[in-house]
């Protein structure tokens, strides 16, 4: 975690592109009509705003890959500097966008950047910094000095810590992003490809997870002989290491108190941003002729409640529109209250033209709730008149969820999806489960 912090999502605007249709020719023009009316008085604002970060989430195979492009060509039409953030090896990228992506962000055009993170790449940048801040402080003698970086491999559980560092850097979750576009200049948009949808779920759950460790370890630097010796150490190795990451040190000259305090506080505003709208954006993703893929996304998104965040809309990937209306709408009744859509991106053996699929009046709805605002249906709801606690859970039957009680009934812990999610309750229900019924996909408890 110190890590994380020691490297320190604008909304996209709602412009009609179909009005662009007939004036299309290339990207990079249609990029600059959007922007010169991408906000209501007139001025551009998005790079004024934080960087947004969108992500898609679904079974492998279901197009996940195809909506990340798909929507980074979406926000960079709109002009919107974008960066498609791939991570893995395999090469559907780069054949959906018709180049080789590097581990260098590649600009594709004005408004289009895309890059791979590669963790034998990302390890050595923050070892450096350690090494700085050691050669500082000379607290290893010199050992960490000796370590070459360029000789180390990569073990299990590196791609996710060292991509979050990556991903830090350019969304700026916790500080302000250091990573730039070509302009100098903060991205508006991140569209990030991951290794899976289970890592991606990790990464969502960071910040509110991550807040119960650090409350143990604290409570361990502070009250115990072995806490008190090595914390203060730490903690300035810490301070040094994020003074040279390229953002001030948050820690600068504090006791190890208020640095503990400190960090409380970047963990809540990590976890605020994901539950922001306006900044995160995951959208479930099927292909709507496999059921296993529709079963997988329902799935996810009761995960992604259980993570701490939102899902923000449904969408059906085909690469042909052979997915029937009929089907279309079966699939959508599925995931009702969220918003779904549908679009088709062909393929052929000479690319994807993107300008032809983006303005395909048969997408449209796609890019519409990858622009749009989002209105979710609240994860819990209390009812201190009823004494109960509602919790929505949808992918879930009763059977898969488990419900436990402890710090004298202040609070419920949810487990369901591989994921724990802590519940604090208003003084006015707090107290025993009396008992638990689940009716329409959600869970609703009654308190004694």
């Amino acid at each position: 975690m110190a890590s994380l912090l020691a490297s320190s999502l604008t909304s996209c605007s709602t412009t009609d592109l179909n009005i662009l249709s007939s004036r299309v020719r290339r990207k990079h023009r249609a990029a600059s009509v959007v922007v010169a009316t991408s906000s209501r008085d007139g001025k551009v604002e998005s790079s004024q705003k934080p960087t947004k970060f969108v992500t898609f989430l679904g079974k492998g195979g279901s197009g996940k890959t195809t909506a990340s492009v798909f929507a980074a060509q979406h926000y960079a039409l709109a002009g919107l500097s974008t960066c498609l953030v791939v991570q893995s090896q395999d090469p559907s990228a780069d054949f959906l966008l018709g180049t080789k992506i590097g581990t260098s962000p590649t600009l594709l055009n004005d408004n289009l950047s895309v890059v791979r993170l590669e963790t034998t790449k990302m390890l050595l940048e923050p070892l450096k910094q350690l090494k700085q801040a050691d050669a500082r402080l000379n607290m290893t003698q010199g050992v960490l000095e000796g370590i070459v970086g360029e000789e180390l491999g990569v073990l299990p559980g590196m791609d996710s810590i060292f991509s979050m560092l990556e991903l830090e850097r350019l969304v700026g979750f916790f500080r302000q992003a250091t990573r730039k576009n070509h302009k100098g200049k903060a991205f508006d948009v991140i569209v990030y490809d991951g290794v899976s949808t289970e890592e991606t779920l990790r990464m969502i759950g960071l910040s509110s997870k991550t807040r119960l460790y650090v409350k143990y370890l604290r409570s361990l630097a502070e009250k115990t002989d072995l806490g008190r010796l090595t914390s203060p150490s730490i903690m300035r190795f810490v301070d040094e290491s994020m003074n040279i990451s390229g953002n001030k040190s948050p820690f600068d000259g504090q006791t190890s108190a208020a640095m503990w305090d400190t960090l409380e506080r970047f963990l809540e505003t990590g976890a605020a941003t994901l539950r922001d709208t306006d900044r995160f954006r995951s959208y479930l993703v099927m292909d709507p002729n496999n059921p296993m893929s529709v079963k997988s996304a329902l799935r996810y998104w009761g995960c992604t409640i259980q993570a701490g965040s939102h899902a923000s809309a449904a969408l059906a990937i085909s690469s042909s529109s052979s997915s029937t209306s009929e089907s279309n709408k079966t699939t959508k009744e599925e995931f009702a209250p969220l918003p779904f859509a549908s679009a088709s991106v062909p393929f052929s053996k000479n690319g994807l033209d993107w300008e032809k699929i983006l303005m395909d009046q048969a997408n449209s709805s796609v890019r519409e709730l990858l622009s749009g605002t989002v209105s979710l249906t609240p994860p819990v709801t209390f009812d201190t008149a009823k004494k109960s606690v509602t919790l929505f859970m949808p992918g879930f039957d009763k059977s898969e969820i488990k419900l436990y009680q402890y710090r004298g009934g202040s609070e419920l812990l949810i487990e369901a999806g591989d994921q724990r999610r802590v519940i604090p309750l208003p003084s006015q229900i707090q107290g025993k489960v009396g008992g638990a019924k689940f009716v329409d996909r959600s869970l609703i408890i009654t308190m004694r």
